[in-house]
């Protein structure tokens, strides 16, 4: 049985062989499109579940962002010596007779 394709494997060669196979190529192509370029491809579906995961990490950090700053107002509104620390330590707020002196760290 001469091939006309007798540089190649015998793995290759019955590959080209179905290849030829109208419908089979066209099954193929078709396959590859959906696969690789269609805007429901395999990749877009991908990509859109990595974005999915990272936005549900990022929603997941910020809820507890909310928590953490909600004890920390319930905190300021209930306790009067707390309120005055944050009030010095934030807006550098101080007393009549008092100076306040900022030390930066270099």
């Amino acid at each position: 049985m001469l091939s006309k394709f007798n540089f190649l494997p015998k793995w290759l060669e019955r590959l080209f062989a179905r290849l030829s196979n109208l419908y089979v190529l066209l099954i193929v192509i078709f396959v590859v499109w959906v696969g690789l370029f269609d805007g429901n491809s395999l990749m877009n579906i991908l990509a859109g579940q990595r974005r999915l995961k990272e936005l549900k990490e990022k929603r997941e950090y910020y809820q507890q962002q909310i928590k953490e700053e909600r004890r920390r107002l319930e905190e300021l509104r209930t306790n009067r010596r707390n309120l005055e620390k944050f009030a010095r330590e934030q807006y550098f707020m101080h007393k009549a007779n008092e100076e306040i002196y900022v030390v930066v760290d270099e």
